[in-house]
């Protein structure tokens, strides 16, 4: 099998366990290592492609307060970019979202711009109060379903971060 059969794959995979899990409907900013994923979503599910990662936590609150369990799709500068939104909306009304979130800054990518992001971006989430797990294409199923628990059951945002290996990713 290709590699680049390989990577479509796991994204066609995790795209079924977040669908099968009830995540429902997704926002995001396109992003070229969540790009496989955001395929599989577009042909699968509401993926509603929205400019900036701020306003794409807004309208998933939204969402959450409808009863919906969305989930976002973003990079982590985007994340950077909406800490503000995650601060002072997701975190202190425990708006249950999943954010889904690619990792710059980290191997292969050491782009000096994104060094930084890459660093913080766990440490950041984590001690905002939201909970991460590294996706890992060994540990895909267990990673959504306790990410479902969390945002579904639990009614708490969570982060699932996509390392540019997953699906392939190259600088």
């Amino acid at each position: 099998m290709a590699a680049t059969d390989i990577y479509a794959d796991r994204a066609l995979k995790l795209c079924g366990e977040l669908l099968e899990s009830g995540f429902s409907p997704f926002f995001g900013t396109p992003c070229g290592i969540l790009a496989p994923l955001y395929r599989q979503l577009e042909l699968r599910a509401s993926l509603r492609t929205i400019a900036r990662e701020d306003n794409a936590v807004g309208v998933a609150a939204g969402a959450a307060m409808a009863g919906q369990c969305p989930a976002i799709l973003m990079q982590n500068s985007g994340l950077g970019q909406s800490v503000n939104a995650i601060a002072s909306l997701v975190v202190p009304y425990g708006i249950p979202i999943l954010l889904i979130v690619s990792m710059r800054g980290v191997a292969p990518d050491s782009t000096t711009e994104n060094i930084v992001m890459g660093r913080i971006t766990e440490p950041l989430l984590n001690s905002s109060g939201i909970p991460t797990a590294m996706l890992d294409e060994d540990n895909t199923a267990e990673q959504v379903h306790w990410a479902r628990n969390l945002v579904a059951e639990h009614r708490e945002p969570a982060a699932l971060l996509v390392p540019p290996t997953l699906f392939g990713w190259q600088p």
